[in-house]
């Protein structure tokens, strides 16, 4: 028997990322192809386990990269003890503006798997 009529998902429902099966929203496994269901689209704003934010990462980064904050918010002391060092000679400034750029281009699991241990 052939599909007519497409079928309709409700508010609460969503397509399986593999099989396209209707599934409820907040299922993690599809139960037709029981493949794992990733999040929806990432948010911009999206926190680590351990509470870091991406954003704030990068924006530390960015504006007092050349003294290491960045680095002390993600918990790497010893670099930012190395960054307060060296901040007069300013390669900690370009250094920080580029980690400003890798941290805004990297993906939330990179960032998670990387700064967000607990």
């Amino acid at each position: 028997m052939t599909r007519d009529v497409a079928q309709q998902k409700n508010e609460d429902e969503k397509y399986c990322q593999e099989c396209g099966e209707i599934i409820n929203a907040k299922a993690e496994i599809c139960p037709k192809c029981g493949v794992r269901q990733q999040s929806a689209a990432t948010n911009p704003m999206s926190i680590a386990p351990n509470g870091k934010s991406k954003i704030a990462a990068a924006l530390f980064a960015f504006f007092l990269g050349g003294f290491g904050f960045h680095k002390f918010y993600l918990g790497r002391i010893g670099w930012g003890i190395i960054y307060l060092l060296f901040c007069w000679t300013f390669i900690p400034v370009i250094i920080g503006f580029i980690e400003a750029i890798l941290f805004l281009v990297m993906s939330d699991e990179d960032f998670n798997h990387k700064y967000g241990g607990v």
